[in-house]
């Protein structure tokens, strides 16, 4: 693997970052400042974090950034539900995109497990 962009994990929060978005566009212009820029920003950063880690080539720093993007994909996960709560989205709207973060924070938790067990010497068996 040469690239992060070759990683699925990466191509799936893409996904989802490009899924919040559209989400986003029919927000009132009222929370242009407030929620959308939330969603986006969380959003963006997980992916950002991945990409950001992968580059590092140490693979504690990457373990640390990958955590980050958990991070994110929790605030993410957040502001949708605040979204619905609020009338801004309906709970249909906001199942796909929880689906796709239930997804990425699966493939995250995944590659740290896979990453730490390496650094500690141990095989997936």
């Amino acid at each position: 693997m040469n690239s992060y962009q070759d990683l699925r994990v990466w191509q799936r929060a893409m996904d989802l970052a490009v899924e919040s978005y559209e989400l986003t566009k029919g927000f009132p212009r009222d929370e242009v400042y407030g929620l959308v820029s939330q969603i986006r920003r969380a959003a963006a950063s997980v992916p950002a974090n991945i990409a950001e880690g992968h580059g590092r080539n140490v693979t504690g720093s990457y373990v640390q950034h990958l955590k980050i993007a958990q991070g994110s994909l929790k605030e993410l996960e957040t502001h949708l539900i605040l979204s619905s709560r609020l009338g801004l989205l309906t709970e249909q709207r906001i199942g796909k995109g929880l689906a796709m973060s239930e997804e990425v924070g699966k493939m995250l938790r995944s590659l740290i497990r896979s990453l730490q067990d390496e650094r500690n010497g141990r095989t997936s068996e």
